[in-house]
């Protein structure tokens, strides 16, 4: 248990967070859930659509600390080229 005023403030903030955090993160997760989605579907449009809407998501959570640029760089790169090869 924390014993300085400081350290119960810092528990209470990291709590406070995590839990923004794990929405953060399961909100990108939905978006490219989406475009996974259609992209299954053999839908490049609605793939196009939702990659739009994915990309601008994925990078506030690089900005926000949620997530490393170059694993959202890959996931994006790797989600365009699969909608590419769908036209």
């Amino acid at each position: 248990m924390a014993n300085h005023a400081s350290a119960r403030k810092r528990i209470r903030r990291n709590n406070k967070r995590a839990i923004i955090n794990s929405m953060r993160k399961s909100r990108i997760r939905t978006f490219v859930k989406k475009v996974e989605l259609a992209i299954e579907q053999n839908d490049a449009k609605a793939a196009e659509a939702a990659y739009k809407a994915a990309k601008p998501e994925m990078m506030r959570g690089v900005s926000k600390g949620v997530f490393e640029k170059k694993a959202v760089s890959r996931k994006l790169s790797r989600l365009s080229g699969r909608i590419k090869a769908l036209k």
